[in-house]
Order: C-alpha cells, then sequence, then structure tokens
C-alpha cells in the first residue's frame, strides 16, 4: 500500500503524520512487513501547491480486498482526510497498490490503476520489494521506476 500527504493537519510535520498512520495500521489488521524510507516529490498536477511526502509499505492481511480499502478509508479519515476536489492537498492518502496477485474491476479495482505510472510510489515500493510483478502488465517494480511518468522529481527524502 501506498502512503502519502502534503499538509500534516494536527501532527507537527508530514512525517509525523505518516508515521503515525503506519502505527495505526495493526489496528485494523494490517500487519506492516516492510516499510520504504519517505520520498518527496512537488505537488500534482500543480507543482506550486505544498510538497508531498510518500512511501509503501507491504502488508500482510487476511482481510479481502474491499475488506482493505476500507480499513484504509477509516484510517484516513481518523487522520483527518476529507474527500473532495481531485488532487487538492491532503492530510492522509492510502492505496491500495495491490493485493497479491488478484486483479480486481468490479466494486474496487486493483491493482490501483495509476500506480504505475507514479515514481513517487514505484520508487518507493522498488525500495522494499524490486522484484514485485504487476500483475497486468508482467513488469517488475524497478523497471516500472523507469517508465513512470508522473512525479518524475520523485526521490527519497534526506534524513535530518
Amino acid at each position: 500500500m501506498a502512503l502519502g500527504c502534503n499538509l500534516p493537519g494536527a501532527y507537527t510535520s508530514r512525517e509525523a503524520l505518516l508515521e503515525a498512520a503506519l502505527v495505526a495500521l495493526p489496528h485494523e489488521r494490517l500487519e506492516v512487513v516492510a516499510r520504504s524510507s519517505w520520498w518527496r516529490s512537488d505537488a500534482w498536477p500543480d507543482p506550486n501547491g505544498p510538497e508531498y511526502l510518500n512511501g509503501v509499505t507491504l502488508v500482510r492481511t487476511a482481510l479481502s480486498p474491499a475488506e482493505t480499502l476500507a480499513a484504509l478509508h477509516r484510517i484516513e479519515a481518523r487522520f483527518g482526510r476529507a474527500r473532495g476536489e481531485a488532487n487538492a492537498a491532503r492530510t492522509l492518502d492510502l492505496d491500495l497498490v495491490a493485493h497479491g496477485r488478484n486483479v480486481l474491476d468490479d466494486v474496487i479495482v486493483v491493482p490501483h490503476p495509476r500506480a504505475h505510472e507514479r515514481l513517487f510510489v514505484m520508487g518507493p515500493l522498488a525500495e522494499v520489494a524490486p522484484g514485485w510483478v504487476h500483475p497486468v502488465s508482467g513488469r517488475t517494480a524497478l523497471r516500472l521506476t523507469r517508465t513512470a511518468t508522473v512525479g518524475r522529481d520523485a526521490r527519497p527524502r534526506e534524513r535530518r
């Protein structure tokens, strides 16, 4: 799953908010197995907006894809996420990038229909699982970092 934000909400920083979101995952039966570093990128599509901080975490769960997505939406709501205008600044964005090898296109879409286009998702994913294979395209996360077209400015954030 992918995590991102460009507003800290009630937290002292975007990083603090994302770290708190990671802590919330097990409470929704989402066990963190691995996580990437945080990556920064300009706001998209308007680069004048607040900069984003993004990362990826691999989770283990017995939840179905629909139950997993519902759990992610509950966490977003607890962190002040208000859904409205597309691509608007947000306190927390949790995306279900994939759910095993499942390919769904009914109530929910899995794998995420645009994750493979986003360097701020594929870069962090390639950190923790470079050999992960996209269930539709058959391309690895590492290969997808080279073909991603959105967020080409994304890069790991320097540690402070």
